[in-house]
């Protein structure tokens, strides 16, 4: 054993039970926005009650996403290469955490008119770049939380644990606001009750961040100044880009990402929108998909952390590819609203096994001296192309006039990423010892 894998060794096994259930609760927090905002009601709002048409509105709104997307791609290597140098994560996880809860809660007084559209475009994008750019800093936690034979678990719980909070956000905002017999009946005439969820995301998300910076440890200590730390980051990223070669390994499986994660996030942001447009959902139908979604994702997240650290995260990976192309096919060729709900709650268990496996097998093969900044380029490789996924499918969906045809953009993107990733050498396992 070398003397740093002691040391990372070490300071891994320096943090408690409460220490990581705190950072797992982050999951918790941020789903509220994934499942709210980025998923089943503001895209439905804004397609249906902003745009002018829903064709019209699924173009804009994969203009959104894709624009905040390239904006992340850009940023993200940047700001991991300047926390690596700066020593903490934290301050930065909080300065972008507030910055999506602060833009969330703006969303309130978008109304359901034409007018408000650029606000919307604005706001959404901005909420969405504050929250992927602190998973940044959120992920590279991780490793110095567990020991790594563990890792894949407490990705897996955490995950499952975040969707366990989507679905109580979404289920708070069916009955409080949504639902028929809503216990807090706001005015429809000008969206009140939808736009009310939009502030109990912002206050769920601050509310539940909370113990993650009150009880989980930050790894490292300011040891440069923040315009140094700029400076050298910068420098850093530059030296890591010229020798990606050494981290080939790194690289195949960033380059595989790319594409599977760009499914994903196009998936997230036109479920609901589809769901709507193709099957008539109305807002509390979307609702109870969700809900449904997120137990199914959940247990799902949590059930293949077992299969992470029993059979390897790119096992993992590769088995919940194989899932969502067979489920996601086939809900783009079924017309029944019965079948939808089965195989799109179905669905739900191979979402969360994908991005838990990514997370842990990045937190298994980054050098450690890298790893803020290899999750910075893990951020890169969800959003380098991810503004191309919802972009092809606004696209499509106008040229063919056909939310249907739009959607095969995503099924095509996942099939890239599982062949791709067949080519990916597998993350070392370790053998048992203490989590």
């Amino acid at each position: 054993m070398t003397a740093t894998s002691q040391h990372q060794g070490s300071t891994q096994g320096k943090t408690g039970t409460r220490a990581r259930f705190s950072w797992a609760m982050y999951d918790w927090a941020n789903s509220s926005f994934s499942a709210l905002i980025a998923t089943f009601v503001f895209p439905v709002y804004f397609t249906r009650q902003v745009a002018e048409n829903e064709t019209v509105g699924t173009s804009q709104w994969g203009l959104t996403i894709g624009l905040a997307g390239l904006v992340i791609a850009i940023a993200g290597p940047v700001f991991g290469a300047m926390a690596d140098q700066y020593g903490r994560r934290k301050p930065w996880l909080a300065f972008f955490t507030l910055l999506s809860i602060l833009t969330t809660a703006g969303l309130w007084w978008v109304q359901p008119q034409h007018d408000w559209l650029l606000a919307a475009m604005l706001l959404a994008g901005i909420a969405t770049v504050g929250a992927e750019s602190a998973q940044v800093f959120y992920n590279a936690m991780l490793p110095g939380l567990t020991s790594p034979q563990y890792l894949g678990r407490w990705s897996g719980w955490a995950w499952g644990l975040g969707y366990a909070g989507g679905l109580g956000c979404l289920i708070v905002a069916l009955v409080v606001f949504v639902g028929e017999n809503a216990l807090w009946p706001l005015p429809r005439e000008d969206a009140g009750h939808v736009r009310a969820t939009f502030l109990l995301v912002a206050a769920w998300y601050a509310v539940f961040a909370l113990p993650l910076f009150l009880f989980t440890p930050d790894e490292g200590t300011p040891g440069k100044s923040l315009n140094r730390s700029m400076l050298d980051g910068l420098r850093q990223l530059r030296d890591t880009a010229s020798q990606l070669r050494e981290y080939g390994l790194i690289l195949r499986f960033l380059i595989a990402r790319m594409f599977f994660i760009d499914g994903l996030v196009t998936l997230f942001a036109f479920g609901g929108v589809y769901a709507a447009g193709s099957f008539g959902f109305a807002e509390s139908d979307v609702l109870m998909f969700g809900i449904a979604l997120n137990v199914s994702a959940g247990l799902g997240a949590a059930a293949f952390a077992w299969v992470d650290d029993r059979l390897g995260s790119k096992e993992t990976v590769l088995i919940a590819l194989a899932g969502l192309i067979a489920l996601g096919t086939s809900l783009l060729i079924i017309e029944s609203r019965t079948l939808f709900w089965v195989l799109g709650t179905l669905l739900g268990i191979f979402v969360g096994p994908v991005q838990a496996g990514s997370r842990s097998y990045m937190a298994r093969v980054a050098p450690e001296h890298l790893r803020t900044q290899m999750f910075g380029l893990f951020a890169l490789a969800g959003k380098a192309t991810a503004f191309l996924g919802p972009l092809l499918v606004g696209w499509v969906t106008g040229i063919f006039d056909s939310q249907r045809a739009g959607m095969t953009v995503i099924v095509i993107l996942l099939g890239l990423g599982f062949f791709l990733m067949l080519t990916v050498p597998a993350a070392k396992q370790h053998p048992p010892t203490s989590p």
